[in-house]
């Protein structure tokens, strides 16, 4: 038997599809430049390890590694010099995934959770380049799952495993972006770059949490975004649902002015929402479920 609000795939799922690996290598440079520097030999760490870049030279001690002896230092002292280096911190990527139910919405190409999917495994794949590790956080259903950040391809198969489980069904809640955010804050212990992918439908309660987070760290938000959910079209008489409440409501979607203001809402959340990440300075990149997200993704990104 199922629990009581358990993931499950969601019908019509079919994944992101796959990505060309050229789209790969160029978000690859975008990703580089969006990690604000917090890659490998590019922030000093404390004390002195394994690294590239010179700490200090000090007399050679017993029980030193002997690959450390700098042979320039020993010629010129004449006494056996050790090289000490700054070592390397990593970078390490959190992913912060809606699974809630208005994630299996979609009317075109794919649902919004196989782009969500798609960006997963993408991003998961640049993250663990050049040793990085990745982390993932979902949200929005009555159970958030935790994968502790790992490197390696045994992080990218953990993330695809775990975004396989699918999605919240409908009328069911769980933790919200704003405490999401807020774990997030409270599990980086070091600057970090974070991944916010979402639909993002609703007010922006969450605009100070993300703001706080922006300010100790790279925050990149991916909004997922369906074309039916701008405009209402002419089709007679609906009965809609909030997935995420269960709440029903009959509209007559003939009504000119319904339509009008429908759009007029519709365009109102997203702009609140663009304004709300513009004021955390974090990077916005709203993709869709019609066409190529990747293609998209890419060129928002370049």
């Amino acid at each position: 038997m199922t629990a009581p609000g358990a993931l499950s795939p969601p019908a019509g799922r079919q994944g992101g599809g796959k990505v060309p690996a050229a789209l790969v290598e160029a978000l690859d440079l975008s990703f580089v430049r969006r990690a604000g520097g917090v890659l490998a030999g590019e922030h000093r760490s404390a004390g002195v390890g394994a690294g590239t870049e010179l700490a200090q030279l000090r007399p050679y001690q017993p029980g030193d590694d002997v690959r450390q002896l700098d042979p320039s230092a020993t010629a010129r002292t004449g006494f056996p010099h050790v090289r000490q280096q700054v070592p390397e911190r990593l970078l390490t990527t959190w992913l912060a995934v809606d699974v809630s139910a208005s994630m299996a919405f979609g009317t075109s190409d794919r649902l919004k959770s196989d782009v969500a999917e798609g960006v997963v495994d993408v991003v998961g794949t640049l993250a663990v380049r050049r040793g990085g590790k990745v982390g993932l956080l979902t949200y929005g259903a009555p159970v958030s799952r935790l994968l502790p950040p790992r490197g390696g391809r045994g992080a990218r198969i953990g993330l695809r495993r775990a975004l396989a489980e699918g999605v919240a069904p409908d009328g069911t809640a769980g933790e919200p972006l704003e405490r999401t955010v807020l774990r997030l804050g409270r599990l980086a212990r070091l600057t970090s770059l974070m991944v916010l992918i979402s639909d993002f439908a609703g007010p922006p309660t969450w605009a100070r949490p993300v703001a706080a987070l922006a300010a100790r760290h790279t925050v990149l938000a991916v909004e997922i975004r369906d074309p039916r959910e701008g405009a209402l079209p002419a089709v007679g008489r609906l009965t809609m649902v909030d997935p995420e409440t269960g709440a029903r409501i009959e509209v007559d979607t003939r009504s000119r002015r319904l339509r009008e203001d429908y759009a007029r809402a519709a365009a109102e959340e997203r702009d609140a929402v663009a304004t709300a990440f513009r004021r955390a300075a974090a990077e916005h990149v709203v993709l869709s479920t019609e066409g190529s997200w990747a293609r998209e993704l890419c060129r928002r990104l370049a």
